[in-house]
């Protein structure tokens, strides 16, 4: 099962390397990790998504907390959130077909950031799954190149993460989550 972490922690260098080499030595394959500053300068915020089960989820989550520039770690997984993915698709666009990819762009509330005599390049966001119906329509075309972004998640509603991601020396309450393992 693909799991969403969102982990604050320390905006110092080498904390992405730390965070990275943790789930190395687990071995864990990282499928999406996208690191971003916060609106606090000192804390930057990570979402990390990994194929784990529960247990290891819960022990990665306990993992994370051992590294000393952790701040806070949240498993979004279960939780109302919003997910989102960016991607950018250069398709072949010859003159005959440029009018079908910009109406699958449409469709697919995509938008064209660029247009060459024989391309177009499409910037789309949204799920996954939206991103990946949108490839799919358009590998008929001819897909020149793609690059994604990765996942960025946040909770529904009103949080308080960040406030608690500032404060080290606070107290956070984990159900049933052992982080002496």
């Amino acid at each position: 099962m693909l799991n969403t972490y969102v982990v604050y922690v320390e905006n110092k260098p080498g904390v992405l390397t730390r965070v990275a080499s943790l789930f190395r030595r687990r071995a864990f394959n990282i499928d999406s990790l996208t690191v971003g500053r916060t609106e606090k300068p000192e804390v930057s915020r990570m979402t990390i998504t990994v194929d784990a089960d529960h247990d290891q989820a819960r022990r990665i989550e306990a993992n994370l907390y051992k590294l000393v520039n952790v701040l806070l770690v949240e498993n979004i997984t279960h939780e109302p959130a919003i997910v989102r993915d960016l991607a950018m698709i250069k398709v072949a666009a010859t003159h005959e077909a440029r009018s079908h990819v910009l109406e699958l762009a449409s469709v697919f509330r995509a938008r064209v950031v660029d247009v060459a005599p024989d391309s177009l390049t499409i910037e789309i966001t949204g799920a996954e799954d939206k991103i990946d119906g949108l490839l799919e329509v358009l590998r008929p075309y001819g897909v020149l190149e793609m690059v994604r972004t990765g996942i960025v998640a946040m909770r529904r509603g009103k949080s308080s993460a960040t406030a608690s991601a500032t404060n080290a020396d606070q107290d956070v309450a984990e159900e049933d989550v052992s982080h002496s393992v």
